[in-house]
């Protein structure tokens, strides 16, 4: 049996080959075999991917002797290195086989074999594998995959200075002068330190620097043991609720709340309990009381996400009260809890427990930039050991290299600089909004000065559809997400408009962009009573 190879004809510049198997007047076309020298893709990669493909799907037969490398080289106008080194990766595999005196062939034994089972028909063999063995994913799976997070969020924008998005960060704003300066010095001088595995909590350094800022600039009271660093609030989310949870038990979670601990809690296998939430933050009394054997409930009290109230004192106290009677879990996310307008900041709500309930969740998304992945969560002392056993198990810990960047960062004093300018920023831009919205949307849409974090709501009225607003916005460049896709069941409708990452003449650009948008969805009237959804809706 004799192979060759040949041009066939020339496409768009690029030589089309043909391969034949010379034994009877019968040829095998096979039309992937194109090498395309303009590809990234290393030309002996691509002789190799053909030729592994062709094995596969029995083009190439079992036993069939292939041309001499050489021979292959001054077909295909190249040189024989090059078809040498696909021919090797294609033995070493187990695709092909050579000895002395016979040749290269194709192996009569192929490695692919051993992981099928036996086919009954070469009709069974082209069916496609959902077909003959339908996956199966379980039921908590499929519950995460069909949460809205899935459809409306996955793909992030291309461009991060859309008006209106939400949880992003004046990224322009951010020292990255300083911060690549640190972080290069460490990727130029590596040391064990960045280049070996560490301990599960996060480099030690970084743990130190941030229960120092937390003690001063948030009240709580922790250690640097008790600091565990995470690849973001979402990552302490899920190996808080892993950790805490089993499935089928009882979680209360803010209605409406971010999607990531519906996700967290769906993937555990929880039960989600919604409660909802005034101008005093979480309600937890009355007909919404926690149901016997709650396990956990999850809060942002310092900022609530999305509707940006803040939890009462009293509220907190009774949480804390009921949380240390019920030998339950609270788990606290101080969402945008730097950034307040007007005052200091409050103090965590860790910050008021005497009884080691609660669980502490920070991030750097927000502060610094989403893409940087690096959280932290703070436990209990007598959790320590526990939580950082699970950790290591789910991916380690987090690149060393940024947590050593990160803590110097802080240590220097730069965290806290960056954090004083952009909490001056964000107040003048959400003064902008607030303004704008007055004057372009003065009866289409209610909005209340944001006193902190980095996106305020603009209340529609009780008739309107945010979900229809929010997908005309999109198709005129504005993402204004609906109050609604936060929710679990019905709730007044509103947008969610984040301020922070773009400057004022694009804020006000992106107003009026809206007011177009709802001139033609709603007739103007008086503007709606601006009142923050109670435990009626």
């Amino acid at each position: 049996m004799v192979l060759s190879i040949w041009p066939l004809l020339q496409k768009k510049g690029r030589p089309f080959w043909r391969i034949a198997i010379v034994k009877t007047a019968r040829s095998i076309d096979i039309p992937a075999l194109t090498l395309d020298r303009r590809s990234r893709v290393p030309l002996h990669l691509q002789i190799y991917e053909r030729l592994r493909a062709a094995v596969l799907t029995g083009a190439l037969r079992r036993g069939a002797r292939l041309p001499a490398t050489r021979a292959l080289a001054a077909e295909l106008g190249l040189s024989r290195a090059t078809v040498l080194a696909a021919y090797e990766q294609l033995l070493a595999e187990g695709y092909l086989e050579s000895r002395v005196g016979a040749g290269t062939r194709v192996a009569r034994q192929l490695p692919e074999s051993a992981l099928h089972a036996p086919s009954s028909s070469r009709r069974a063999r082209s069916q496609p594998l959902s077909a003959i063995s339908p996956r199966t994913i379980a039921t908590r799976g499929k519950r995460m995959a069909e949460d809205k997070f899935g459809p409306e969020l996955r793909t992030a924008p291309r461009q991060w200075r859309v008006p209106f998005r939400v949880a992003v960060p004046a990224l322009d704003s951010v020292p990255f002068q300083i911060w690549s300066r640190l972080l290069s010095r460490h990727i130029r001088h590596a040391s064990p330190e960045i280049l070996d595995y560490r301990d599960g909590r996060g480099l030690k350094r970084l743990r130190v620097a941030i229960a120092g800022h937390l003690s001063v600039s948030r009240g709580v009271r922790c250690t640097a043991d008790q600091v565990l660093i995470t690849a973001g609030a979402q990552s302490a989310i899920d190996l808080a609720v892993r950790v805490l949870l089993d499935p089928g038990d009882a979680a209360v979670i803010e209605n409406p709340s971010h999607l990531g601990i519906r996700g967290a809690l769906k993937g555990a296998g929880a039960t989600i309990v919604p409660a909802p939430v005034d101008r005093e933050g979480l309600v937890l009394s009355g007909r919404h009381a926690p149901p016997t054997g709650t396990r956990l409930v999850f809060v942002t009290p310092s900022n609530q996400f999305p509707l940006a109230v803040t939890m009462s004192l009293p509220r907190r106290l009774a949480l804390l009260d009921w949380a240390a009677r019920a030998n339950a879990w609270i788990l606290e996310d101080d969402y945008d809890s730097e950034f307040r307008f007007a005052g200091r900041p409050i103090e965590a709500l860790q910050a008021l427990d005497h009884a080691n309930r609660v669980l502490y969740i920070g991030s750097f998304s927000k502060v610094l930039y989403p893409g940087l992945r690096l959280g932290y969560l703070v436990v209990p002392s007598d959790l320590i050991d526990t939580f950082a056993a699970a950790r290591r198990f789910i991916d380690v810990h987090p690149p060393v290299v940024f947590q050593a960047a990160l803590a110097d960062f802080i240590a220097a004093g730069h965290f806290g600089r960056h954090l004083r300018r952009m909490r001056v920023l964000y107040g003048e831009r959400g003064q902008v909004l607030k303004d704008a919205v007055d004057r372009h949307l003065a009866g289409a849409i209610a909005m209340e000065r944001p006193q902190a974090g980095l996106h305020a709501i603009g209340w529609l009225p009780q008739t309107a559809d945010d979900s229809l607003v929010s997908r005309l916005a999109a198709e005129q460049g504005i993402e204004a997400r609906p109050l609604s896709l936060y929710a679990i069941g019905r709730i007044k409708p509103g947008l969610v408009l984040g301020f922070a990452s773009v400057p004022p003449q694009e804020i006000e650009k992106g107003v009026r962009t809206l007011a177009r948008v709802l001139d033609g969805v709603t007739q103007r009237r008086r503007p709606p009573q601006v009142d923050i959804p109670g435990p009626a809706f």
